[in-house]
């Protein structure tokens, strides 16, 4: 019998007491996060449709806070940024509107990638497109591209083709027809408007296209240039980062830890930090060290 991974080992070392607080979920600390995240993305909304000066400017911070929706949806496929279930569920929904990204498919999807992480044969984040491995891949990668075209077919396939991945739950199907089919009819609502004002292009469509090279920096880092083994204290990178790009990630910066408990609501995780920072197999001082390494790694 194959030995327990590293992580699995430093969880179950931990005594009861300290597991339970570290997996203490809080509406207040998802609320305070949440309600500060949308106030600074409401004020941008505002000083865009008020036409402020240099109100093109806020499409940058714009798109950076739309994008990174991507990580409170993240968090509410394990349930953890809220206490209440609803909350969670709901949060994960509006996300799924704003940037394309139907809840509940993700969720199964998500939940894959963490039973096969960096698994090159089963790991549905490395059968959809992979890392790049040139540098004009990677700079495709940037841009979105792959990301927009992906979630567009699964859209598509999710409300009127064949839901048929392995990691999709066929008791689940119908809710995701219903979901994409709902997207799909909000999105063709929300395009007419466009004849008569240009503020869905400049609110929204404009500065997700302009965040979205911030996010796929931003995750490649989660998982590029780990090996693929069972311990996810290896196979995940932990970035050390500033207290900014944290608040937008809802700390996931912090993510061999995540991955190697995911049941840590993200306002624990600097606490969880500590207990494992000594275990840490990867990680990176800032997204520039390790995007440097990454095209050297490219060059070779």
């Amino acid at each position: 019998m194959s030995a327990e991974p590293e992580h699995t080992r430093l969880i179950k070392s931990l005594p009861p007491d300290t597991k339970a607080a570290l997996t203490a979920r809080s509406n207040a600390a998802g609320l305070r996060h949440l309600a500060l995240y949308l106030a600074v993305l409401g004020a941008c909304t505002a000083g865009i449709a008020l036409q402020v000066p240099l109100w093109p400017l806020l499409m940058l911070p714009q798109g950076i806070l739309l994008v990174f929706l991507f990580t409170l949806s993240h968090e509410c496929t394990h349930q953890t940024p809220f206490r209440s279930k609803w909350l969670n569920e709901a949060a994960g929904h509006f996300c799924a509107l704003a940037i394309a990204l139907p809840f509940t498919w993700f969720r199964y999807f998500h939940l894959a990638h963490h039973k096969y992480t960096n698994d090159p044969e089963r790991d549905p984040e490395l059968e959809h497109g992979g890392r790049p491995e040139t540098f004009s891949q990677w700079f495709l990668y940037l841009s979105g591209w792959g990301y927009w075209r992906g979630m567009a077919e699964t859209i598509w396939r999710n409300a009127f083709g064949t839901i048929d991945s392995p990691y999709l739950p066929e008791r689940r199907h119908a809710d995701m027809r219903m979901e994409a089919r709902l997207l799909l009819a909000l999105y063709a609502a929300a395009l007419p408007t466009l004849l008569m004002s240009p503020l869905v292009l400049w609110l929204w469509i404009v500065p997700l296209l302009i965040g979205q090279p911030f996010l796929r920096a931003y995750l490649l880092a989660e998982h590029g240039l780990c090996p693929p083994v069972a311990n996810m204290l290896e196979n995940s990178r932990t970035t050390f980062t500033s207290r900014l790009v944290r608040f937008l990630a809802w700390n996931m910066p912090y993510h061999a830890e995540h991955h190697a408990f995911p049941n840590v609501p993200f306002h624990r995780l600097p606490a969880f930090h500590t207990m494992t920072q000594a275990h840490l197999k990867s990680t990176s001082d800032g997204y520039g060290e390790f995007t440097a390494d990454y095209l050297r790694q490219l060059s070779r």
